[in-house]
């Protein structure tokens, strides 16, 4: 459903000033308060909560110790000249990775 209301800009002010300060849009905060209001559940959160680290191993699990063990061991302090600086066309990975 599309509902299109026109506002004056004082209430306009307002209205982002409450949605900023609950860290959502203006039509995010809109949305929650139809749905409190409704009595519906809230929608499901897409946001990971877990910490970084985690989702970092979680996405890595399925990664072989052999491609591991391929990655530059300068990778991370090096990351731009692997990847390819603004300069570079293509970085030193990219292209090994091409020719393998």
């Amino acid at each position: 459903m599309t509902v299109t209301i026109d506002f004056s800009a004082k209430e306009e002010a307002a209205l982002e000033a409450q949605a900023q300060a609950d860290g959502l849009s203006v039509e995010g905060w809109l949305k929650k308060l139809a749905r409190e209001r409704a009595s519906l559940p809230p929608e499901p959160s897409t946001q990971d909560d877990r910490p970084i680290w985690e989702v970092i191993l979680d996405n890595t699990k399925n990664v072989s110790a052999k491609a591991f063990d391929a990655l530059p061991a300068d990778g991370a302090s090096q990351v731009d000249h692997y990847l390819g600086s603004p300069g570079k066309s293509v970085g030193k990975l990219a292209k090994s990775a091409r020719y393998r």
